[in-house]
């Protein structure tokens, strides 16, 4: 009997999952390889870190979400290294190390937040890439006003007090205006030696600009907003240095060279996963800057028509890192190695469409575009609950998102604020295990 054509997958994000949904009726057998176990829903994770959702709702099991496709299965373990000519990978799994052959491979290992060579800011600026991120954020957040209720020294105060987020995009202009919902609203009566209100909530990015991606009209919208509900923004502002109590800026503004605060959030900038640069030396092609393979127009790796790179690993015709193309490129992979073992072998270019974008900036605000349409205020905010519930992956997933949602939204309620020491100080102990 002949052995299947076998599909391997690297990364369970949007690109990996959908590509190997896409090949479920394929005659192939398909083994979808991941660090987690767990599809992240990532766009909603600054909820988790604010309180609003658990992580479970924005990380189903990859088992579960594959359980009714009979040709997949899911292997936990992180892809080290590439052998293109004997196609093997190189997998290790909590220190053990394995291979695993491929006919066809699917790379879609994502990306990791980029401090811009500045990788020491992470120890006190934690990123919003992954469930851990926003666990420990969470414990970051809720700890500092725990603290504060405690603190009786007014500068120690004032530093508990502050919160930084560091990037304008979407994610830093969601966090801010969680944040103030949160401190504002949400905490309202909680505590009863300080006032969560006075709390100081700073945007900064080196760009001119909030959600630099949008036109302008929206960029000046969301400023206005954000400055409306107290958010203090400085832009052209490039963080210098970070440590414990505060940070560092290079702006001119003397009371902005050094802002004391405790809790500082990065979501600045992406950088591809290093499987990017080890993938491209092996092929003997380029990365971009921020890491990113140099494909062909129709996804594979240059010399080797049997790899494909999507999402957020592949360098395209200055595709933006969205969700959208990690799943329309995923798609068009899995239909590419269909459409090959049925004979047909003609080359298609991947052409991504631009479907919109949305940003909420509050509770009843967003903003929106969508080819020559603005969308603003209310009607904007329907429409990003709408695309990103129906981006959620399960209805049970669904429906309990809708559910939190209810109660923060309509109320003020944040049903999800249980902190423990272990989400704060866990990143740091792990760094210093090795496993044997």
């Amino acid at each position: 009997m002949t052995a299947r054509h076998r599909v391997v997958i690297v990364g369970g994000g949007f690109g990996g999952l959908f590509a190997a949904k896409a090949l479920r009726r394929a005659e192939v057998e398909v083994t979808l390889i991941d660090r987690t176990n767990h599809h992240l829903f990532q766009p909603l994770l600054y909820q988790v870190a604010t309180g609003i959702l658990s992580e479970g709702s924005v990380a189903p099991p990859l088992r579960d979400v594959l359980r009714h496709q009979r040709n997949a299965e899911v292997v936990l373990g992180e892809v080290v290294d590439v052998d293109l000519d004997a196609r093997l990978l190189a997998v290790e799994t909590l220190g053990r190390r394995s291979e695993l052959g491929y006919d066809s491979l699917i790379v879609a290992a994502g990306a990791a937040q980029s401090y811009f060579g500045r990788d020491e800011f992470a120890e006190y600026a934690p990123g919003m890439k992954t469930i851990d991120h926003a666990l420990e954020l969470r414990g970051r957040i809720f700890g500092a006003l725990e603290l504060a209720e405690h603190e009786t020294d007014p500068e120690a105060l004032r530093r508990l007090l502050t919160f930084v987020v560091v990037g304008a995009g979407p994610t830093g202009v969601e966090l801010v205006g969680q944040l103030i919902e949160l401190t504002r609203h949400s905490l309202r009566g909680n505590f009863r030696r300080i006032d969560p209100s006075q709390a100081r909530i700073i945007l900064l990015d080196a760009a001119l600009s909030v959600l630099g991606s949008f036109p302008v009209s929206l960029q000046q919208r969301t400023a206005r907003d954000l400055e409306e509900m107290g958010v203090e923004i400085h832009l052209g502002t490039m963080v210098t240095s970070v440590d414990a109590d505060g940070i560092e800026t290079n702006s001119a503004a003397p009371e902005l060279r050094r802002i004391e605060a405790v809790t500082k959030i990065w979501a600045a900038g992406v950088e591809a996963s290093p499987l990017g640069r080890v993938l491209a030396e092996r092929a003997g092609t380029e990365v971009d800057r921020a890491g990113r393979v140099r494909v062909e127009p129709d996804l594979t790796l240059p010399g080797h028509p049997e790899v494909f790179v999507v999402g957020d690993l592949m360098s395209l015709n200055e595709l933006p890192g969205v969700a959208r193309v990690a799943i329309d490129s995923g798609r068009h992979a899995a239909e590419t190695i269909e459409r090959g073992l049925a004979g047909d072998t003609t080359t298609r270019a991947f052409h991504y469409r631009d479907r919109g974008a949305t940003a909420t900036i509050s509770r009843f605000r967003a903003v929106g575009r969508f080819g020559r349409l603005r969308v603003v205020g209310f009607a904007a905010w329907l429409i990003w609950l709408g695309v990103h519930l129906g981006g959620l992956t399960g209805f049970k997933n669904r429906v309990l998102v809708l559910a939190h949602w209810t109660i923060t939204f309509l109320g003020h309620g944040r049903p999800e604020r249980a902190i423990t020491e272990q989400q704060v100080f866990a990143r740091r102990a792990l760094e210093t295990i090795e496993y044997r």
